[in-house]
Order: structure tokens, then sequence, then C-alpha cells
């Protein structure tokens, strides 16, 4: 009795792939686990956060990290995802050699709506997993901020997070790796 098993990519694969032409200009993907996942389209609210979101951390940080939007990072051989934003260290080059990877990357954000189950149930343990020791979900189904921390590994192999703290839209939170920064979260969240 034979068994078929699907064919998982490597990064190296994935990229070579989007260089040779696969995928279309337009299309939305991202590489979890040596899958290729089709990322759901963007609602009015999520692109409004997101953008926000991105204005207000470019002003917070000014030099102090980069700002990425849904730019790859490299977060095992098998996975690059692109978050809806990351911060990362502020490396010489601007990642023109390689994209950032676990080690480079101080805070990883999802905006979430449609895709809120998907970046939960999927992206949150491979985050862990890959030991992002901070990762936000601006959870815009609730209407709050989503902040785990302190990835952990239980005794059934699963990743997640060991703490999870709720902020609501009219609070402030202080930026991971930058505690005299302050968030003002509404300035973020659609109203």
């Amino acid at each position: 009795m034979s068994f078929t098993t699907a064919k998982r990519f490597t990064v190296a694969e994935y990229d070579r792939l989007a260089k040779l032409g696969f995928f279309e200009e337009d299309d939305r993907v991202e590489l979890i686990k040596g899958e290729i996942y089709q990322m759901v389209a963007k609602g009015t609210a999520h692109s409004v956060c997101e953008t926000l979101l991105f204005r207000e951390l470019i002003k917070l940080l000014i030099d102090r990290a980069l700002v990425r939007g849904q730019q790859p990072v490299i977060i095992s051989e098998y996975s690059e995802p692109e978050p809806d934003l990351a911060i990362v260290r502020n490396v010489d080059d601007n990642y023109l050699s390689a994209h950032p990877n676990s080690s480079d990357i101080l805070l990883l954000i999802e905006i979430a709506d449609s895709s809120f189950k998907y970046d939960q149930e999927i992206k949150l343990p491979i985050y862990a997993e890959a030991g992002i020791i901070d990762y936000w979900i601006f959870n815009l189904v609730d209407n709050y901020l989503e902040c785990y921390s302190e990835p952990y590994q239980d005794l059934q192999s699963k990743f997640g997070y060991r703490r999870k703290s709720i902020f609501l839209p009219d609070e402030s939170v202080n930026l991971p790796s930058f505690p005299n920064l302050v968030l003002d979260l509404s300035k973020v969240f659609p109203s």
C-alpha cells in the first residue's frame, strides 16, 4: 500500500517559484510550514487600522527600528509569512541581503477581521515555535488588541504563548523592546 504526501516547500524553493513568475503580480500568498497559503482579502476596517498603525509606529520609533508592512520574514526553513506589520532591528543594509529572521524581529503584528481564526490558530503557534518574543493581534472582530508574550512548548509539543493581555481601543500600550514608547490605541482602531 502506498501513500502520497504533499510536497513541502522550503523558503529557498518558494522564493525561486516567485522569481520564476509562478505567482501572479496580485497573488497574496505566504509560506507556512512548507505549504503555500492564499491570504484573505482585506476589509476596509483592516486597511484603515493597518494604515493608522503604520503611521503611529513610524512616528514613535523614528530611527530606533524598522517598520515593515506586508513584507516577508523568515522564521524557519519552511515558513516565510508576511505579517501585516513587523518591527525589526536596524541592520546596515536594511535587509537587502536577506529578509529578517526570528532573531531580527522585535514585534510581529497581525490585523484580524476575516483572518482572525488563521492569525490565532495557524500563525500564533508558528510564531511561538520560532521564538518570536512578542506577537500582537489587532482583533477587529471583538475590537481590542491581544498582546502575546513568552513563547513556550507544552507537553504535547504544541507551541503557544504563556501570557496574553488585552487592551481596549481607548487605552495605551507600551511597545515591547521600547518600554518608554507608548502607543495610543485610540489613534489606531477605526472608529
